[in-house]
C-alpha cells in the first residue's frame, strides 16, 4: 500500500494506493544503523519489461494512420483493404458517448490495412486504417 498526495482544483487529498498484479516494490524503509555492519542479501532481477506493441504498419509503408479521436465501439466499417477512397470519404463508424461518429478520410489514397474490426471497443489514438 502506498500513500500519496493528490492535488485536484486547488484541493490536496490523501490517498492510499493498492498496487495489483505485476512486480510488488517494497516501500523505502529509513536506515538504521547497526554497530557491526551485517551481510545485505543479493538483488533479485527485475523481470523482463514486456515487449511494445508491433508498430502500425504505415511506418513500413509510408502511409497515412486513421486514428481513433476518442474511445468508443467500432459499429461499421465501409472500407475494404484495397479500396481507393478520396479525401472527405468515411472509412468507419465509431460509437461514442451515444452518438455515431464517422470517421473520414483526410486525404486521397489507397486502403493498406483494417487494424479493427466490426464491434471492437478502442481507444483514443488506436489505429483503426492506414491509407497508403
Amino acid at each position: 500500500m502506498k500513500k500519496f498526495n493528490i492535488t485536484v482544483n486547488g484541493k490536496t487529498y490523501e490517498v492510499d494506493v493498492e498496487e495489483i498484479g505485476g512486480v510488488s516494490t517494497p516501500s523505502p524503509r529509513p536506515v538504521q544503523r547497526a554497530s557491526a555492519p551485517a551481510a545485505a542479501p543479493a538483488p533479485k532481477a527485475a523481470p523482463a519489461p514486456k515487449a511494445a506493441p508491433a508498430a502500425a504498419p504505415a511506418s513500413a509503408t509510408g502511409g497515412e494512420t486513421i486514428t481513433a479521436p476518442m474511445p468508443g465501439t467500432v459499429l461499421d466499417i465501409k472500407v475494404a483493404v484495397g479500396d481507393a477512397v478520396n479525401s472527405g470519404d468515411v472509412l468507419a463508424i465509431l460509437e461514442a458517448m451515444k452518438m455515431e461518429n464517422e470517421i473520414m478520410a483526410p486525404s486521397a489514397g489507397k486502403v493498406v490495412s483494417i487494424n479493427v474490426n466490426k464491434g471492437a471497443s478502442v481507444n483514443s489514438g488506436d489505429v483503426l486504417i492506414v491509407i497508403g
